[in-house]
């Protein structure tokens, strides 16, 4: 019990601090794009682990264990780290190098859109950014990817902590593929996701529609890019600067509705547009009626 609790301690210690220091400041997990990086975030966090069971192992081979004679012997505490804790480990950090690589270069051969994220009043990242793709819906690939390797993080911290003194828990050597798996599902995602536009934020003032995101530039050789409210085609201008689409509404005072941008023949995820809610009118500053 007293090698768990000092366990438990050691990992405070080491995941405290960089939480804290992401939650303020995100941008060591954070993309190109500016959101938070599902790969980046996974295999930091199996970082956080691998280090914490080290050192976990050497303090307990160092005080309870009894020195170098524990570390010794063919099923010594680190027998697995070469043959299931190196492979778990392994599948994060080649799905997030090559997710980096992948992207970038669609990006750069205009076969991805990759818009910039607004940023949030607090400076902080929501956590749903983690399973869900650039236009804020949750993808599927994504979410499976940290969902089971959630798990199997939680299966690694729970039956070490049930016997510290038995060293690395003793994982079926299958278990990479926990990691693994999902991780090569991810990366074929990023190989395989068409270059759809991605409508980040619509703003609505005086009737006139502003749509931000990226993926907006038609085909010279086809048709123009398309703007639709609740699948009604709109004529739409592109800002040069920005990219961004404007239009006028035909009745405005209209929402909440749907906006959907289609270009190149794909079509964005629908955006639906809801008006900011006012903040409520303190009781002494309402208006008085007139009498």
């Amino acid at each position: 019990m007293a090698s768990a609790l000092c366990a438990l301690a050691l990992l405070a210690a080491l995941a405290g601090p960089i939480c804290l220091r992401l939650g303020r400041s995100p941008g060591f997990i954070t993309g190109r794009d500016g959101r938070l990086s599902t790969s980046t975030a996974l295999a930091l966090a199996w970082t956080v682990i691998l280090v914490w069971l080290l050192l976990a192992i050497l303090g307990y081979g160092l005080t309870a264990g009894g020195g170098i004679a524990y570390f010794r012997g063919a099923d010594g505490p680190l027998s697995t780290l070469t043959t299931v804790y190196l492979p778990l480990l392994g599948g994060p950090y080649v799905a997030l190098i090559a997710a980096k690589a992948v992207v970038g270069l669609r990006v750069e051969h205009g076969s991805m859109a990759k818009p910039a994220a607004r940023p949030t009043v607090s400076g902080r990242r929501p956590l749903r950014e983690l399973i869900a793709n650039d236009s804020g819906r949750t993808d599927l690939v994504d979410l499976q990817y940290v969902a089971l390797s959630a798990v199997t993080m939680l299966y690694v911290v729970l039956f070490f902590l049930a016997d510290v003194g038995g060293g690395l828990p003793r994982l079926p050597a299958e278990m990479w593929a926990l990691t693994g798996a999902p991780a090569g599902a991810y990366l074929v995602n990023k190989m395989a996701v068409r270059a759809n536009p991605v409508i980040t934020d619509v703003v609505l003032e005086d009737g006139r529609l502003t749509v931000e995101g990226g993926g907006f530039t038609p085909d010279p050789a086809g048709p123009p890019t398309l703007l639709t409210v609740d699948g009604t085609p709109l004529p739409a201008q592109a800002d040069p600067l920005t990219g961004a689409l404007t239009a006028t509404l035909p009745t405005p005072g209209t929402p909440p509705f749907t906006v959907v941008v289609t270009a190149r023949g794909l079509r964005s995820d629908p955006y639906r547009y809801e008006p900011p809610a006012k903040p409520p009118v303190p009781a002494g500053q309402q208006p008085q009626p007139a009498g």
